[in-house]
């Protein structure tokens, strides 16, 4: 029998979904120990809740969004559109306003437990 391939393809319509406070995101690369990141597509609603990550940081490559989609970055809103990456570090605040669909690589795996909602 040979040997697995090394690498992975990735088809984000079967990976299953799960909530979370952008909307619904669909979590690859969780499960492989040889890979210190997850990758995400995420399909974000209007109801994004702000939040930040306590050591987590994480790159948003906007891949479409509404013409008047942005995102809270601590005391900034910034405009949005495709094509358009978005670096965010530990500790900001920050959360996407509109209807948009990211792909999303955080570094290291994301991990729920490092998510603080923000109350405003």
């Amino acid at each position: 029998m040979a040997d697995a391939p090394a690498y992975q393809l990735i088809d984000f319509d079967a990976v299953p979904g799960v909530p979370c406070p952008c909307g619904t995101a669909r979590r690859a690369l969780a499960d492989r120990s040889d890979y210190p990141a997850t990758l995400h597509r995420t399909e974000i609603t209007t109801e994004a809740k702000r939040h930040f990550h306590r050591r987590l940081t994480e790159v948003y490559y906007i891949l479409q969004c509404e013409p008047d989609a942005r995102m809270q970055l601590n005391d900034d809103t910034v405009p949005l559109r495709p094509g358009l990456a978005v670096f965010i570090p530990p500790g900001v605040r920050h959360r996407a306003v509109g209807r948009m669909t990211v792909l999303i690589f955080c570094l290291p795996k994301f991990d729920p437990a490092d998510e603080v909602i923000v109350e405003d």
